[in-house]
């Protein structure tokens, strides 16, 4: 696939959503090139490496921790425990539950994690350490300010959106298309 120039500095090209799902996928491959070889996929390393660093703990708090929720969560950790390299135990009452890393675990952690500094440094290198902790700068930023709590004013004028919608416009945009003036569906099977 060939390289595209980078859009200038200022206006951002193309939807933010799918650059990150495309970056996403590029680095995951790269680190499960690396990973692999272990046994875990990168979520199950990522995941064994919380609870070992951790220690047990509650699983919402593991959740948390890892901004993940509570399905993504169990349908990760069930090849953990299946594989004996995590417990899942009774917690402080009845509906809580302690994950904790067995001594299997710590074992396979300790490999992955060697097979993880490989891909970071391989990844480092590539990309040079500059643009990694750049990028690394720009993610957290992205992160916090998408966490915080976001005023009306804020989310309807920001510096790169330009001016607030006027309410009636708000309202307009809101309230969707009459049937009449829906665009009508192909009929003859092509599709759009």
């Amino acid at each position: 696939m060939a390289a595209t120039a980078p859009a200038a500095a200022g206006r951002p090209q193309g939807c933010t959503h799918l650059k990150l799902r495309q970056l996403g996928r590029l680095v995951a491959r790269h680190y499960e090139a690396h990973v692999a070889p272990t046994g875990l996929k990168n979520m199950q390393y990522s995941l064994l490496s919380h609870v070992v660093k951790l220690g047990p703990l509650h699983m919402g708090a593991l959740a948390a921790a890892m901004k993940v929720d509570a399905s993504t969560l169990s349908r990760n950790l069930a090849p953990l425990v299946a594989r004996r390299l995590v417990e899942v135990g009774a917690g402080s009452d009845q509906r809580s539950r302690l994950v904790g890393a067995t001594l299997a675990g710590q074992a396979l952690r300790e490999e992955a994690q060697q097979a993880w500094k490989r891909a970071q440094l391989a990844l480092n290198r590539r990309l040079g350490e500059a643009r990694v902790a750049a990028l690394h700068a720009a993610l957290e930023e992205a992160m916090a300010l998408l966490e915080a709590p976001v005023e009306t004013e804020t989310a309807l004028c920001t510096p790169s959106l330009g001016a607030p919608a006027r309410p009636a416009e708000r309202t307009a945009r809101a309230v969707p298309m009459a049937p009449a003036a829906r665009p009508a569906r192909p009929t003859n099977g092509a599709s759009t």
